[in-house]
């Protein structure tokens, strides 16, 4: 398969222009809910989670649209805010593990990973993981960031608002649109290299993983997915991949959207990946247990 630039630029315009969909008009409903006070609701039944986890309460709305949908709904939330360099990155852990997981959930099941485990076990994880992010010193995390949001100021009037807002998010979408359009470009590149053609021919556990992690559950689960079919892989090696999948994938995409606000990348990939190894061993020592007892 040979890198058509091309066709790259064109399926990554087509997911800029998903992403300005998106991000324009969730970003000013945030600021209209923030101007008008709608959120009180919502951050109270959230408060034990967000104070847990050493954010505000304001970022509810952040979690739980990054958990039903996606990280860049979840961003545009987020973005007028002004979180630290430390809350971006707590958010950053939590939802690295935790978002999308309707559609992630979905793509687990395939592999016969029941709903309610991965449910539990991501929710579960992204907390565990966000927290002892939250436990960390501040002077571990810097303050530089790429991209900057101004929190949102006081306006005398809505179309004060409006016309503020509207500029923000056209600011922030085209930005947000740039880096994601130069990843989408590099994971096509990689997809289309000699080494990825041929291992992916020669499915293995190192291989699936390796895939996955960097480019993602969607591409890393669709490749074992005909391979549990065809059974060349074991129930155990499909377990311990999709845990650690579930915990650790799309590390590029998902960390730099967060580190362009400035949060930490060497914290947010560490976590990550210590807990995607830990759990994943746990998943296959009881396996080994398991088969074990019952021989």
């Amino acid at each position: 398969m040979n890198f058509n630039i091309k066709s790259t630029l064109w399926r990554s315009l087509d997911s800029a222009l998903s992403i300005l969909k998106l991000i324009i008009p969730i970003y000013i409903v945030a600021d209209i809910l923030f101007f008008y006070d709608f959120l009180n609701k919502l951050t109270s039944v959230f408060e034990p989670l967000t104070s847990f986890l050493n954010l505000p309460a304001e970022s509810s709305l952040a979690l739980v649209s990054g958990m039903f949908f996606n990280l860049y709904a979840a961003i545009a939330f987020a973005a007028p805010l002004g979180l630290s360099a430390k809350e971006w990155t707590i958010l950053a852990v939590f939802l690295g593990i935790c978002h999308e997981l309707m559609i992630e959930t979905a793509i687990m099941q395939r592999l016969k990973i029941p709903i309610i485990f991965s449910l539990l076990f991501r929710l579960t994880v992204g907390i565990l993981g966000a927290w002892l992010v939250a436990l960390l010193p501040d002077t571990l995390f810097g303050t530089s960031a790429i991209l900057t949001v101004e929190p949102l100021p006081s306006f005398s009037s809505f179309l004060e608002l409006f016309i503020n807002s509207l500029k923000n998010a056209f600011i922030l979408a085209l930005e947000v649109v740039l880096l994601v359009c130069g990843v989408i470009v590099l994971l096509d590149f990689l997809k289309t290299r000699a080494f990825i053609q041929n291992y992916s021919k020669k499915i293995n556990v190192a291989y699936s993983l390796l895939v996955g992690t960097i480019l993602g559950t969607t591409y890393g689960a669709g490749i074992l997915i005909d391979e549990y079919k065809n059974s060349s892989m074991s129930l155990k090696e499909i377990w311990f991949i999709g845990t650690f999948l579930m915990v650790c994938h799309a590390i590029i995409e998902d960390t730099i959207i967060f580190v362009i606000f400035g949060a930490n990348i060497w914290i947010i990939v560490a976590i990550r990946v210590v807990l995607a190894i830990l759990f994943a061993f746990l998943v296959s020592l009881f396996f080994h247990l398991f088969l074990k007892k019952s021989t």
